[in-house]
């Protein structure tokens, strides 16, 4: 039995359900799946891992900051995390090469592209000056933040919505401030910024889909 949690992205589960069945692993016959969601509220995460490793499962695999959630408890139960940003810097693996404790899976390279990203505003958008930096409650985006902002000559706005119903209270703040542009930090998929950015009149990036 596997237990599965994550922050707010279901389609994510539904893939991993997917390559599952594929393998000859089908809820109801010979697979048991216990889910847990955090729909956005991040603080709820350690409290929903707790849960799960009370129900003693064959694996816990986590999705994004469930991980660091998850990190006290990788020393009992085998964990497989999807995706990590800074898995090093978070505290729950020691090295790359060395993981340590029970825990295996993928980390992805945000650490390093998130400043080349943020490098192409100057191109599309050389008269940009002012620059909102949509964060969430996410532990890695004060570090991406600092790598972002150092050596840069803008002017840098940085917004957070701890949340997902924090985003438009975010963008409104965005608007007020009159920014030129906006770069959303890289989090569990929130669908509600595709129709904000839409709608806010300042061109926006992404270190990632988020669609």
């Amino acid at each position: 039995m596997p237990g599965f949690i994550m922050g707010s992205d279901l389609k994510l589960f539904e893939v991993f359900r997917k390559e599952l069945n594929a393998l000859g692993y089908v809820e109801g016959k010979n697979l048991i799946i216990d889910k847990r969601q955090a729909e956005g509220r991040n603080y709820r995460l350690p409290a929903l891992v707790s849960e799960l490793i009370a129900l003693h499962p064959d694996v816990l695999v986590t999705v994004a900051r469930a991980a660091i959630a998850a990190a006290p408890s990788n020393i009992d139960h085998p964990h497989c995390d999807d995706p990590a940003t800074d898995p090093i810097g978070s505290g729950f693996v020691k090295s790359f090469a060395r993981p340590g404790g029970n825990i295996i899976g993928l980390a992805n390279m945000y650490g390093d592209t998130t400043t080349q990203i943020v490098d192409v505003i100057s191109t599309i958008l050389p008269s940009a000056r002012k620059i909102a930096i949509l964060m969430s409650s996410n532990p890695t985006h004060p570090r991406l933040y600092e790598g972002i902002t150092r050596g840069r000559a803008y002017c840098w706005t940085p917004i957070v919505a701890e949340t997902p119903a924090g985003l438009e209270r975010a963008f409104q703040v965005i608007w007020k401030e009159r920014c030129d542009a906006l770069f959303v930090l890289a989090d569990p998929i929130r669908l509600k910024i595709v129709d904000l950015a839409n709608a806010a009149p300042i061109p926006n990036l992404s270190d990632q889909r988020v669609c």
